[in-house]
């Protein structure tokens, strides 16, 4: 049935594993934006959907489905909802700390549960809620770690409309995922994110030329890693898990950042953030022991 798992089966192990991989491996993307500096933004943004465009289109060559032009209408608007939450998160590093601003978008699988149960008719276990908790609480702890403090509220709401657009994201894409194959779904959000954010960088006056060799080879490296291998493996895994699973299993991204920032860059890790990053872990492990008690329309 299109991937969906029922609350007997449970997810799918193979979806939930490449999901957390996917999620896991958009560790690297903090790195490469560093590296892709003087590049802003939304010209990162173009750029990393502009190299990807056509790995996906190949891979999404001969693997379409017979759907109807809505599921390709939920990938667009997967796309759009991709570019609000990074064009907003970004503008919130600019008015609070990088720590607020992550850990306030955090918040996007509440977003999703709440609009599961409330619209999509999804009847989710204690045993959900206390795993989303304890995820959260992981959240907050490793926020805490790394500065995080109440600022003068802007970068804070921001943040928070951020986690807003990425849970309205993670929906459109478990919604498109009902119809389209992985790659032709990644097709149309990889699409329509390069389209606004080349339009946005331009409307801001964005420079999208005079880069060093360093900052092309980051880029790159975003939109074939990132942006193909790891949204693949996230948005196959979609297609095989419940949504708010799916929700769940992106919070992973944190946790490999301090994973790979200390193997790969040296950072110090912090009993607090090892501490933080284990009650990540395991509020996502609870959630995956923990079924819809009934099928839902959410359901990749």
């Amino acid at each position: 049935m299109k991937g969906a798992t029922s609350a007997r089966e449970g997810p799918d192990a193979r979806g939930l594993t490449a999901l957390i991989l996917g999620a896991s491996l958009l560790g690297f993307a903090a790195m490469l934006v560093r590296w892709a500096t003087p590049a802003g933004p939304l010209a990162v943004g173009f750029y990393r959907m502009a190299f990807a465009l056509p790995f996906v289109a190949w891979l999404a060559k001969g693997t379409s489905r017979p759907a109807t032009g809505s599921a390709r209408l939920w990938a667009v608007l997967a796309g759009a909802c991709f570019v609000g939450d990074l064009w907003m998160w970004h503008t919130a590093l600019h008015l609070t700390s990088a720590a607020n601003a992550t850990l306030l978008v955090t918040l996007a699988p509440i977003w999703v549960a709440v609009v599961s149960v409330l619209w999509m008719g999804a009847r989710l276990r204690k045993r959900f809620w206390a795993g989303v908790l304890l995820a959260l609480a992981g959240a907050l702890v490793l926020g805490l770690a790394k500065g995080a403090r109440w600022g003068t509220g802007l970068g804070e709401l921001l943040g928070a409309l951020a986690s807003l657009a990425y849970g309205a994201f993670t929906l459109a894409l478990g919604r498109a995922r009902q119809d389209l194959s992985a790659p032709e779904a990644l097709f149309w959000v990889i699409l329509s994110s390069m389209l606004l954010f080349g339009g946005l960088g331009w409307a801001q006056g964005e420079t999208f030329s005079g880069y060093p060799a360093r900052a092309w080879w980051a880029l790159l490296a975003l939109g074939i890693f990132v942006q193909v291998v790891a949204w693949w493996l996230i948005t196959w895994g979609m297609g095989h898990v419940p949504t708010n699973l799916g929700a769940m299993g992106l919070m992973t991204q944190p946790v490999a950042t301090i994973i790979l920032g200390w193997v790969l860059l040296s950072e110090s890790v912090r009993p607090l953030q090892g501490l933080g990053a284990l009650l990540v872990l395991a509020g996502i492990a609870l959630c995956a022991f923990a079924p819809p008690a009934s099928k839902t329309p959410g359901c990749g």
